[in-house]
């Protein structure tokens, strides 16, 4: 063992860095067979993406859409319409969609620039993130129309795989998305019985 001194906390956090220390042990060891937690995808991110600014993430998110809707449209070809829409549902207006982008009249988009450790995660485990999978149902929910979605994931801190996308095809959403349609209907009755019932209208 060796001990480092540090004459500073900039420097002692910045020789962190990269490095399993006790208190992101818990984010990486797991049970054997259960995958990667959070924090193996921090160590990789810390190594390979350039630091993150401080920029409020919904911000960074707005501002680099237009760059990544762009980057799509430079690698497929794909002419995109980028407007401020959204798609409202026949079924009831409550059940709605905001494409980030849409490409013709049966394709669509939706790009995340999240955290590096996030965009690593998704790159290496080559699987759209559990947390999106309802907002992916949600867009063939509303548009039955809908025959593909590109899931976009961009972040320009990354040099090297800064941009990547999965393919979404109706056929790999179209079991749950009449059960999730469903359901929502369900919530709605519900939420309007219990609006009704506390302001009588």
């Amino acid at each position: 063992m060796k001990t480092l001194k540090f004459k500073t906390e900039e420097a002692w956090l910045a020789a962190r860095v990269g490095k399993i220390t006790g208190s992101r042990l818990k984010d990486l060891i797991n049970k054997r067979g259960t995958g990667n937690k959070k924090g193996f995808y921090e160590l990789i991110a810390e190594r390979v993406a350039l630091p993150a600014d401080g920029e409020n993430p919904m911000d960074r998110g707005h501002r680099l859409e237009k760059e990544a809707i762009e980057r799509f449209s430079k690698e497929t070809g794909k002419k995109v319409d980028g407007s401020l829409i959204m798609w409202v549902s026949k079924e009831d207006d409550s059940i709605a969609i905001s494409p980030d982008g849409i490409i013709g009249k049966t394709q669509a988009i939706e790009i995340k620039c999240l955290n590096s450790a996030s965009h690593i995660e998704a790159l290496l485990t080559g699987e759209l993130p559990t947390e999106y999978y309802f907002q992916s149902l949600q867009y063939f929910i509303v548009n039955p129309k809908l025959k593909k979605l590109y899931f976009a994931f961009y972040d320009p801190r990354i040099p090297h795989k800064d941009f990547f996308y999965f393919t979404i095809d109706r056929k790999d959403r179209e079991a749950d998305a009449e059960t999730y349609l469903r359901e929502q209907l369900n919530i709605i009755a519900s939420v309007e019985k219990i609006v009704l019932e506390l302001t009588g209208f």
